[in-house]
């Protein structure tokens, strides 16, 4: 008499857990791989852009005043040179967006 095979038995609700598992550990994996660094990338852009916008915010302060010292304070720019306090501010703003701008760097984003 020839006996068949039948392999290892099988509880049909241990293969449905064992399955219940690895979907569970599939969805954690991609949880930890990719929402949580996306969180806290967001975290550091959101301080980044928040930090940027007020230095950006205190330097627009500081040129206006730079051009208003020059303007009133000044008896060198009257009449004919009246344009050369604007000059002088946009050059100052150049400079500190161009230094601003070679600190540029791409770092690691470390959350």
């Amino acid at each position: 008499m020839a006996e068949k095979f039948a392999g290892p038995s099988r509880d049909n609700s241990n293969v449905k857990g064992e399955i219940t598992e690895i979907v569970d550990l599939l969805k954690g994996y991609a949880k930890q791989e990719t929402v949580d660094p996306l969180r806290n990338v967001g975290r550091y852009l959101g301080f980044g852009l928040g930090g940027g916008f007020l230095l950006a915010l205190g330097f627009i302060l500081l040129l206006i005043g730079l051009l208003r010292l020059l303007q009133t304070e000044t008896d060198a720019f009257d009449g004919n040179w009246s344009f050369v306090p604007y000059v002088i501010v946009v050059l100052v703003g150049a400079i500190i967006a161009g230094l601003y701008a070679s600190r540029i760097s791409k770092g690691r984003v470390d959350g």
